[in-house]
């Protein structure tokens, strides 16, 4: 694949075309039957609020910046612009001002996601789910995705694996009942059943991320073999607690008198390679 700059939002991926000078891009005004939104578009949730105050603002103002669309078989495919697609459906809006470009499905997925991410639009599920359709769409790897956004590979990782949750903790996130950091430890618990006991506990409490992992940390320990549940010395889930915290999966200590072991667990290469990624930044 070409390199191209990404990162950069729209301007980046869609240049602008060459025009004669004096010459301003043609806008066409296109009806909104003839658009459709984008199979790409990462956003599912979209806040009520604002998209109230948009409709009131294109209500008294119109719509001042034009959608960008490209052109599909039956019509038009949205690239940008779907919160004010809806405010003009709700307004009952004829047409829509729109900009044309000829643009590909990777630089779709690609656009879509660093202009969303760029205003902290999406929530963690929703970038977790572009981030799989990369890999799935379009055979990126993460280290490829963490360098077309401008991220850390241990963060896109880190932000895959919460689709290893159970369907319903994945909804709480959605919806803010428990963040990214909640959720993060709770991967480190052994089954499904478990995470979800926990997950409602932490919602029925209150827990913050902390009360959270020294929670998981508590019910992960080890019970036999150089101490049990039991008995484990609180500075050693402390420990387990801070590990797992800072590379992101389930880590285990067995202490015993004079020496111990360290157990930390991944679940597939790309994790394996996370990991040492994070070792080796380790001086």
């Amino acid at each position: 694949m070409e390199k191209r700059a990404l990162g950069k939002g729209l301007s980046a991926l869609i240049p602008p075309k060459e025009v004669e000078q004096g010459q301003q891009e043609k806008v066409l005004q296109i009806p909104l039957s003839q658009i459709k939104t984008s199979k790409y578009q990462p956003r599912v949730e979209f806040n009520k609020e604002r998209l109230e105050e948009l409709i009131s603002s294109i209500k008294e103002k119109g719509v001042i910046q034009p959608i960008l669309v490209r052109r599909s078989a039956d019509g038009y495919e949205l690239i940008a612009g779907e919160r004010r697609l809806r405010a003009a459906k709700a307004l009952d809006i004829e047409r829509l001002p729109a900009i044309v470009r000829d643009v590909q499905d990777i630089d779709m997925l690609e656009l879509s996601l660093i202009e969303n991410i760029q205003r902290e639009e999406l929530n963690p599920i929703e970038e977790a789910n572009a981030f799989q359709k990369f890999i799935t769409d379009f055979k990126f790897t993460q280290e490829k995705i963490a360098q077309v956004l401008g991220k850390d590979r241990s963060t896109i990782a880190n932000t895959i694996r919460l689709l290893n949750l159970p369907k319903k903790i994945q909804e709480f996130i959605s919806r803010e009942a428990i963040t990214a950091g909640h959720a993060k430890a709770l991967l480190s618990l052994p089954t499904e059943n478990e995470q979800l006991r926990v997950c409602n506990l932490v919602i029925k409490k209150g827990l913050s991320v902390r009360e959270t992992e020294n929670l998981v940390a508590r019910r992960t320990a080890g019970t036999k073999s150089m101490g049990s549940k039991k008995d484990k010395d609180a500075n050693i889930i402390d420990i387990e607690n801070r590990l797992q915290n800072i590379l992101g999966t389930r880590v285990k200590i067995f202490h015993g008198k004079s020496r111990g072991r360290i157990q930390i667990e991944y679940y597939s290469n790309e994790d394996l390679n996370r990991l040492l990624d994070i070792f080796s930044r380790v001086k």
